[in-house]
């Protein structure tokens, strides 16, 4: 399959008489695809029932005729005024009891079944509208799940939902008690009707409690996007996509997944290393106009998986966006190179955001690929450039990876319920594994909790995963290659409470966790022969063989030949020597990659992708800082 470009567009901010200038040259630059429609909502239906389809019927004859795709956003994730006002309890709730207010985006809840129920209705109308015409190649369903932190409403609705969502999980209050220990502080109930939102508690809520709402926030983003999914597949065969997020681990994307076509995300890496990753001042600073190294690569990997192995970028930065903390100019050539790591990785279309930088409204200091005058931003040229290497370099698909990283988002909630120490959560233990992998610069795929079958992969991590599976469980106990899980693995009961006998049960190794330590960022537990344990440390017992040992003479990795329990959190430098030992065990080829230089093999090419601020060697070749290399395999 040919990778293309693409573009996200509003035409509704323009005047029309722009709109087919604005498509030819959206040729001329080399995109094939662009978005539309996802904000639409207020010039689609102005009040209840009265639609306005002429603009947007010309706005997509307008693209299509200059032989461009559409990509058409059903326009869920921003409800009119009137919306409001005809459901004035669809807003969302904060924990604090605070309602949300109109004046943005995604104001509404998605337990609120009045609202579903409007979404349902305009993704159907437009189905029925557009789902047949030959311009219209895509959909986008609603956009950016759980963005402003939306996933988790504590309203009405949401307690209703919830309890009705208890009463179906768990049939009897005796049996909810028991499953939550609600003997404990005498926490007991006597109908699902007494059961509130674990929210405004004197200190923190149970944390089954807490759980169950997790589970319960997730299953309704699945049943939002699922009401519009079904109801546009009734009128269009055109794959079926939404645009996750970056670092967003509030509901299941592999269940949200189910039932669509493609997955996309919106990949905006500077934004993300000042807003959303941690990093070391001086490291920050070193990738600062170019964003962390792994960043993309985590998602692209994930999303490909979320989308049954098939990926966009829906949303990819151009220049400096406008919501993160500080928002610096990406170096010259990231635009080129963000978008070759995402073809690498296997996506189909990138997609930049946007076309034209808003002279309004709250995105105003966004770049696009031109500026607010029209004139050319500086990432135009380098989306041409990636146009014309395209049509120049021979298809390549995705290679088969050597290793492979298991991510639960239900353990990401129970962590969240029950840290134990303030710096624990799962998207940083998931992502110090991914990266230690990819700094030897291996191929990762991400797998979901259930996988149950691993026998493609030579090495696979599952960090911090609560409870096993029975199918991942299974899978592990066959594994040829090495498995490395923990820490924190396998250590809960579905329920977050602690198992008898004790975590963790694996297969074939007797291991056990007698005692469990959180640390202090100024801490660490030293290891023999050098390397430490930071964040996390637990204390292991049983017969099964010793791979490492802390300095006092504790078992820090142990199991079997195949199977085998990390103690603790390693710092990078210690992820990065225990990756090479096991990558020496499995004969696979481990490299040493210096800061910032990363490859990424497909099944016909290696490419070489520098995220430093000066140029780097790569096996004799020059790099050049931003730069992008690829060599026949």
């Amino acid at each position: 399959m040919k990778r293309t470009l693409g573009v996200c567009y509003y035409p509704e901010h323009w005047p029309e008489d722009q709109w087919t200038s604005d498509a030819a040259q959206m040729v001329a630059t080399g995109l094939t695809w662009v978005r539309i429609g996802e904000f639409g909502w207020s010039r689609m239906e102005p009040t209840p029932g009265n639609f306005t389809w002429d603009w947007l019927d010309r706005a997509i004859a307008v693209l299509g005729d200059a032989g461009l795709k559409v990509i058409l956003g059903t326009p869920t994730a921003t409800p009119p005024r009137w919306m409001v006002d005809k459901h004035p309890d669809m807003l969302a709730v904060d924990a604090e009891d605070r309602p949300r207010k109109f004046g943005s985006r995604r104001h509404y809840d998605f337990s609120h079944l009045g609202y579903r129920e409007e979404c349902r209705r305009i993704a159907e109308i437009m189905g029925q509208r557009y789902g047949k015409n030959p311009h219209v190649l895509a959909w986008q369903i609603d956009n950016e799940y759980d963005c402003h932190d939306t996933t988790l409403s504590y309203s009405d609705a949401a307690r209703t939902g919830f309890q009705d969502w208890l009463a179906q999980r768990y049939q009897s209050c005796d049996a909810l008690n028991r499953a939550w220990g609600n003997v404990f502080w005498s926490m007991e109930y006597d109908s699902f009707d007494q059961i509130d939102l674990p929210n405004l508690t004197v200190t923190e809520p149970n944390h089954p409690h807490q759980l169950a709402f997790r589970r319960y926030s997730s299953d309704q983003v699945v049943a939002f996007n699922k009401a519009q999914a079904d109801a546009l597949r009734k009128y269009t065969s055109a794959p079926l996509i939404h645009n996750y997020m970056g670092r967003i681990m509030t509901f299941d994307h592999w269940k949200v997944g189910a039932d669509l076509d493609v997955a996309s995300w919106d990949s905006y890496p500077i934004g993300f290393l000042s807003d959303r990753l941690e990093g070391t001042p001086a490291f920050k600073q070193a990738f600062l106009r170019q964003g962390h190294p792994d960043n993309q690569a985590f998602h692209h990997d994930l999303y490909r998986a979320v989308g049954k192995t098939r990926l966009w970028v829906m949303e990819q930065q151009p220049g400096p966006v406008n919501w993160a903390p500080y928002n610096p100019a990406p170096l010259p050539g990231m635009a080129r190179l963000w978008a070759w790591e995402a073809f690498a990785h296997g996506a189909e279309t990138v997609c930049y955001f946007r076309w034209r930088q808003a002279p309004f409204a709250q995105e105003q200091m966004h770049a696009g690929l031109l500026r607010p005058d029209s004139a050319p931003a500086p990432a135009l040229a380098e989306a041409r450039k990636v146009a014309d290497e395209i049509e120049t370099l021979a298809e390549v698909g995705t290679a088969q990876a050597q290793a492979a990283l298991v991510l639960d988002y239900e353990s990401a909630w129970a962590w969240d319920a029950q840290p134990q120490g303030a710096d624990f959560e799962m998207f940083r233990l998931a992502f110090a594994a991914y990266c230690a992998m990819r700094r030897a610069g291996l191929n990762i795929d991400i797998l979901p909790p259930d996988a149950g079958d691993l026998s493609a992969y030579k090495l696979v991590m599952a960090p911090g995963i609560m409870k096993l599976s029975d199918p991942l469980r299974q899978a592990l106990a066959a594994f040829k290659g090495i498995a490395l899980v923990g820490p924190r693995t396998d250590t809960k009961t579905d329920e977050l409470s602690i198992p008898s006998p004790l975590g963790p049960n694996l297969s074939g190794a007797d291991v056990t966790i007698s005692l469990t330590e959180s640390m202090p960022p100024d801490d660490a537990v030293p290891l023999q022969g050098g390397g430490q344990f930071v964040h996390w440390f637990e204390h292991l017992e049983g017969d099964a063989e010793v791979f490492v040992t802390t300095a006092s003479g504790q078992p820090a990795v142990m199991g079997s030949a195949n199977l085998r329990y990390l103690a603790g959190w390693p710092d990078p430098a210690t992820f990065d020597q225990i990756i090479a030992d096991v990558c020496t065990e499995s004969s696979l080829t481990a490299h040493s990659l210096p800061d910032g230089l990363r490859i990424r093999d497909t099944a016909t090419h290696r490419f070489v992708f520098n995220y430093a601020d000066h140029p780097q060697d790569w096996q004799g070749t020059e790099i050049p800082a931003a730069g992008v290399h690829w060599e026949t395999l």
